[in-house]
């Protein structure tokens, strides 16, 4: 009877033991402790194969479990500010993630279960989505601003980016046939994410590519932009030069580019200047080189004119080439606020530049002076007519054609509204980011 017992109790003892040991090595395991919050293997697959179906960048073990370390630090911040994720929120978030992709919610869930993800995977990825959402809006989003001189700088880049007209590219087609459409899109990945140099590309090409171009390492003539499907366009222009492309499969195929060049023109009007500028008249050059001494801005320089008797200061705003020869001539060199004095022997103007901008936004620049001060001038555009009232599309492409400076193939330049927005966002996923990269930081992690 002893025996019995004793063999009895090491049987429980030996299965006590064993269980926990089967628990660490099943889907149910945990691969590592956020804040005393496991990840587990089967949490870890699930992201990975969903990433794979989203073609998302690092779709591989390293970069889903981050995804996972992260959605564990979003989620907990969430609850210490008191954000739960109603069931209406759910939904929502729900709907809008699977309308990218033209489906409703079952339909998407039914499309990513039948490819190995299930339901709750989809949810959970959603879920804190949506509270990371709401934890932006209340900690970063009071925190963002975006000036006018912000906006004014973004514009002018735009301006002064060439338009591209023609791109030179490198193509490299890798075979997926019925079978091998997965591994074909892991060596794509592989390739996007390590080829650095057009050298790296073509000798890529002649390996891999199953297109004529491949013994030329995949290179293509000059190319005009039009020529482009408008999806592979689009994807084009928002790669730099000497960059490789994310893959793109297609029927039967995964296809990489290398953007080696591009060849482009100034839009029509890009050159032309508005500038904004003080006149003061002086009695002396040696008053002129006093006031610049301790006048650093346009502002200060009124300021100053306070001492002399008189209308001696103007301050205007036009085209550079309405500017007087003298007077374009010397502030031609000048930065923002800086001035110089024109000595004409028996008195002095001192000419102080406040802005220069290009032509084609000038007429939407907003002034800026101290209340009180003389506000430059403005032109009044005609009011538009009930058949063409301007939108977000239009407004800034039919002034520049109004002005007599634009060509119907330009493409039109965003409105101060759409760029403040961009702006706007920028700043809000960096701040996002450097918040994310906080709680990295001031997080307990381990792995078992």
């Amino acid at each position: 009877m002893r025996r019995i017992l004793h063999a009895t109790t090491m049987a429980v003892a030996l299965g006590a033991t064993a269980l926990p040991a089967l628990a660490q090595t099943g889907p149910l395991s945990p691969v590592v402790y956020v804040n005393n919050s496991a990840v587990t293997q089967y949490e870890l697959d699930q992201r990975i194969r969903f990433m794979q179906i989203l073609r998302a960048p690092g779709a591989d073990r390293e970069g889903a479990l981050q995804a996972l370390i992260d959605d564990r630090l979003k989620m907990d911040i969430a609850r210490q500010l008191g954000i739960a994720v109603t069931d209406e929120g759910l939904e929502a978030g729900l709907a809008e993630f699977a309308g990218r992709a033209g489906l409703g919610i079952e339909e998407f869930a039914a499309a990513l279960g039948r490819e190995g993800v299930e339901r709750q995977a989809y949810r959970d990825f959603v879920r804190t989505g949506v509270a990371w959402r709401e934890v932006i809006r209340q900690r970063i989003v009071p925190t963002i601003d975006v000036s006018d001189r912000e906006v004014e700088q973004d514009l002018t880049r735009e301006i002064e980016t060439p338009i591209v007209t023609q791109v030179l590219l490198s193509e490299l087609v890798i075979p997926a046939p019925p079978g091998q459409e997965q591994s074909a899109l892991a060596l794509a990945q592989q390739l996007s994410g390590s080829v650095t140099t057009e050298g790296q590309f073509a000798a890529a090409a002649r390996q891999y590519s199953a297109v004529p171009t491949a013994p030329q390492g995949g290179q293509l003539p000059w190319t005009p932009l039009a020529n482009l499907a408008p999806g592979l366009r689009d994807i084009i222009l928002q790669m730099p030069s000497g960059s490789i492309s994310q893959p793109l499969p297609v029927q039967g195929a995964v296809v990489l580019f290398f953007l080696r060049q591009t060849q482009g023109r100034l839009r029509a009007g890009a050159e032309s200047q508005t500038v904004d500028y003080v006149e003061l008249a002086l009695p002396s050059a040696a008053e002129g080189a006093r006031i610049l001494s301790v006048a650093d801005s346009c502002e200060q320089v009124f300021v100053e004119a306070n001492r002399f008797a008189g209308d001696v200061i103007r301050r205007q705003t036009q085209p550079l080439s309405a500017v007087p020869l003298d007077v374009a001539q010397r502030i031609a060199s000048l930065d923002r606020n800086e001035g110089t004095v024109i000595d004409y022997g028996g008195g002095a103007r001192l000419v102080m530049l406040c802005s220069r901008t290009p032509a084609l936004i000038a007429d939407t620049a907003e002034p800026t002076t101290l209340p009180g001060l003389p506000v430059p001038p403005r032109r009044e555009a005609p009011p538009p007519s009930a058949a063409e009232a301007p939108n977000a599309a239009n407004a800034a492409a039919d002034a520049a054609a109004a002005a007599g400076v634009a060509t119907p193939g330009d493409p039109p330049l965003r409105t101060r509204e759409e760029v403040r927005a961009v702006i706007f966002n920028r700043k809000v996923n960096a701040a996002a980011d450097a918040y994310l990269a906080e709680l990295r930081a001031d997080a307990l992690m381990r792995r078992p």
